[in-house]
């Protein structure tokens, strides 16, 4: 999703009906309304054989949050799991977070896709010609089930985890409403004036690496979104590859040039003869830069490789002289929060208890001088 692109929804709610809708989903759906969390419900499972709608694919892209509640029979349905890469690929392009919930499933089963789940995909490659679809179903799957989440097998009352998944989504909106608009981000504008003096946009001289140095992980990649969404369309081709961590965690560094070629935006042909932008998200090991620098050095002149860590000696350990440093994110004025809460709860009391919590938790993660220093 570009930056120019709206949200229409805070949550696209992914379930397999036949498990959920009358039971969790139903009490889940209803606390969203509830909470006034605008939300996408689709209640309608196509039959097998049909595609995705794009008025569906554009609610996935519409959505600032995807619950995907992965039930018992979810993997055996090849709709949810169409409904499922569509989401993870808006996942891996930066475009929307996903918060999945574990219903009545190990997450380790998924991940291993063994026991009912081997099952179900025993199936779905004796019925399904194309057996790449397949392989696409098993990677979102996987890559699902690697993002931390709600599991109702530990939770012994589902109000309990109804309210709590709900909190959750209340909670993050705040922050995502920040990071996805940028005049919210405190001095965004000063950040980029200073970054596109390292990216040199206009230049085709070979190939620039530039990274990017911050404390806490959400601060760093909302700057690394914002700086990809707002310098994207300079480039023929563009990925955005985030969180490179979790994306290596447990697998053979190749998995990281897979990744890539899933996820870059244009042509994948003759990357030698383009200018091409990849930003690598929250890499934590020198292998990582290794494995990925198989890629980069082969773009063509002008090209652009954005790197963020937490990790300053990664930059010495790999040479990257041109990094920016910032420090802890500010968003907006807690004062600013708090007549904005007043206002649409009616209540400055509860209204100033939110706000005071949340900017408790930003100001022990998150506050502090802005400023930007070359490394």
């Amino acid at each position: 999703m570009s930056s120019a692109t709206a949200t229409k929804y805070d949550v696209f709610l992914s379930f397999r009906g036949l498990d959920t809708r009358r039971n969790f989903i139903s009490f889940l759906y209803k606390e969203f309304v509830r909470r006034n969390i605008r939300t996408f419900k689709d209640d309608k499972e196509l039959e097998n054989g049909r595609r995705i709608s794009p008025e569906l694919k554009r609610a996935i892209e519409e959505s600032k949050f995807a619950v995907v509640v992965v039930s018992v029979n979810y993997a055996a349905s090849p709709w949810c799991l169409d409904e499922l890469v569509k989401i993870m690929d808006f996942e891996n392009k930066g475009s929307i977070t996903v918060m999945p919930i574990f219903y009545g499933v190990d997450p380790c089963h998924l991940r291993r896709q063994s026991g009912d789940v081997a099952e179900q995909f025993k199936k779905h490659e004796a019925r399904e010609e194309d057996l790449d679809k397949v392989a696409s179903w098993r990677r979102a799957l996987t890559n699902l089930a690697s993002i931390s989440g709600d599991c109702s097998l530990k939770c012994e009352d589902e109000s309990k985890l109804v309210d709590e998944i709900a909190d959750k989504i209340s909670k993050k909106l705040m922050i995502v409403t920040t990071i996805r608009n940028g005049s919210n981000l405190v001095g965004i504008d000063t950040h980029m004036k200073a970054l596109n003096r390292k990216l040199d946009l206009n230049s085709n001289k070979g190939l620039r690496v530039v990274g990017i140095w911050a404390r806490g992980y959400n601060g760093r990649s909302a700057l690394a979104k914002y700086v990809y969404q707002n310098i994207c369309q300079h480039f023929d081709s563009h990925c955005f590859l985030g969180s490179v961590k979790r994306i290596s965690h447990g697998r053979h560094l190749s998995h990281l040039h897979e990744e890539f070629l899933i996820r870059i935006q244009g042509s994948k042909q003759n990357l030698k003869d383009q200018k091409v932008l990849l930003v690598a998200d929250d890499v934590n090991k020198l292998e990582q830069l290794d494995a990925l620098a198989e890629d980069f050095n082969g773009f063509g002149p002008g090209s652009v490789v954005i790197i963020t860590t937490q990790d300053k000696q990664l930059f010495v350990s790999a040479g990257i002289k041109l990094v920016y440093e910032v420090e802890l994110l500010r968003f907006q004025k807690v004062c600013e929060l708090i007549r904005t809460f007043a206002f649409k709860k009616r209540d400055i009391s509860a209204a100033f208890k939110l706000v005071y919590y949340r900017a408790t938790n930003l100001a022990t993660r998150w506050s502090g001088c802005l400023s930007g220093r070359s490394g």
